[in-house]
């Protein structure tokens, strides 16, 4: 909504908003909150908020355990499914320490230096976020079933998808928040769902990312159905994929090219971020998860594919990641890795304009795999002078520890 801090207290006012909640996430992407009351907010703008940070994985432990939540005004929105009276808002927060030194562990500001880097790069980045989810049944009891809602496959419609539903209330939850979906439909798996966002700046889309799984588990629940953005909830079925489309506006011409080579030579360097889980590696490398190293147009079978363009810019889609990544460091390492391509002229390798999900071993052994487990993937990072570079060490080493 983009208001200064005086305008969210007139806000407050005159839409009787109750309470405010103040979000960050930990380093692994998990969000969190804390409530205040709407008359605490005055004082949360100019002294932030403490909090036990020693709860919070890899925020601290018992010996250094406050730290401060700062709220970012520009970041309001209402939570359409709380009560109209008494109305609940949410602002992100950057974190600092007592004596107001920015916190290393903060993603939301590493996202946020990464922007200004390549803004002083004269390069500018626009993202696009597609996450996957499966809807599954509770028992009786309200617990968590391997049961899923539906039955239906890729694009079916109702009666088969019974999601149809469920994504309506999602997109008008959305709506309300003033993140503005651009499609959803049925996805591959049984009970397996997509919603895509229009792009937008970095920073905006990892927020809405982050929005976007608060308000698809908060719809699943108040339909007594259970959200699994896991990355292979079913062993034989279609993982969910966070695919990322990236886009780069420059006066150079070969941005773009150099955009997707210094991706594609980082990118092993980076899948501890962004395919944090064992589970992770069960996805990768079958039912159009990627498992090579390799880019082209069109092609489903590639880590990084061209959609066809029908108006905007040109844009690349990566689609290894999964949605248990942080996408405030998953951006931040796509930018770094983008602008030493774009700056460093790397090479763009050759088109794979074949099927690598049916190739032969001959042809596949011409390219780089992607690490086959977490195992491997931290060993990787762990040695990355490219990731060192740009993340703090203390986040490199809560990801490269077992």
């Amino acid at each position: 909504m983009n208001f200064s801090e005086k305008e969210v207290l007139q806000y407050i006012a005159e839409e009787d908003v109750k309470f405010v909640r103040l979000a960050f996430c930990d380093v692994f992407g998990v969000q969190k909150n804390v409530s205040v009351l709407a008359e605490e907010l005055p004082r949360a703008f100019e002294y932030g908020v403490a909090f036990d940070a020693s709860a919070i994985t890899g925020f601290g432990d018992e010996e250094r355990s406050d730290l401060i939540l700062h709220p970012e005004a520009d970041t309001l929105t209402p939570l359409p499914w709380r009560p109209e009276h008494g109305r609940v808002v949410r602002m992100f927060c950057h974190i600092t320490y007592p004596d107001g030194t920015p916190f290393e562990c903060d993603s939301r500001a590493i996202l946020k230096r990464a922007v200004e880097d390549a803004k002083e790069a004269g390069l500018k980045f626009k993202f696009g976020a597609e996450q996957e989810f499966y809807l599954f049944e509770l028992d009786e009891n309200g617990q968590p079933t391997n049961r899923p809602y539906d039955r239906a496959g890729y694009m079916d419609i109702a009666p088969e998808d019974r999601g149809e539903n469920i994504r309506r209330e999602i997109c008008l939850t959305l709506e309300q928040m003033g993140i503005r979906p651009e499609s959803s439909h049925h996805e591959e798996g049984p009970g397996q769902n997509e919603i895509d966002f229009r792009y937008s700046d970095a920073l905006t889309a990892a927020d809405n990312t982050m929005t976007f799984q608060t308000v698809v588990r908060t719809v699943a629940t108040r339909n007594g159905l259970l959200a699994d953005f896991s990355p292979k909830p079913m062993s034989d079925k279609p993982g969910n994929g966070f695919h990322i489309n990236i886009s780069v506006s420059s006066e150079e011409n070969e941005a773009f090219d150099g955009m997707i080579a210094g991706i594609l030579a980082h990118v092993e360097e980076m899948t501890a971020f962004l395919n944090p889980t064992d589970d992770s590696y069960r996805r990768l490398g079958q039912r159009k998860a990627p498992g090579y190293i390799s880019w082209s147009c069109e092609n489903r079978s590639q880590l990084i594919r061209i959609p066809a363009v029908t108006g905007g810019n040109r844009r690349a889609e990566l689609r290894s990641a999964d949605p248990t990544a942080n996408p405030y460091l998953a951006f931040s390492l796509l930018i770094y890795a983008a602008l030493d391509g774009i700056e460093n002229k790397l090479p763009l390798p050759a088109a794979a304009d074949i099927n690598l999900f049916r190739a032969d071993a001959a042809t596949l052994a011409k390219f780089r795999k992607l690490p086959g487990s977490l195992t491997a993937a931290r060993a990787i990072t762990a040695g990355s002078e490219f990731v060192k570079k740009h993340l703090p060490e203390s986040v490199i080493r809560i990801y490269c520890q077992d």
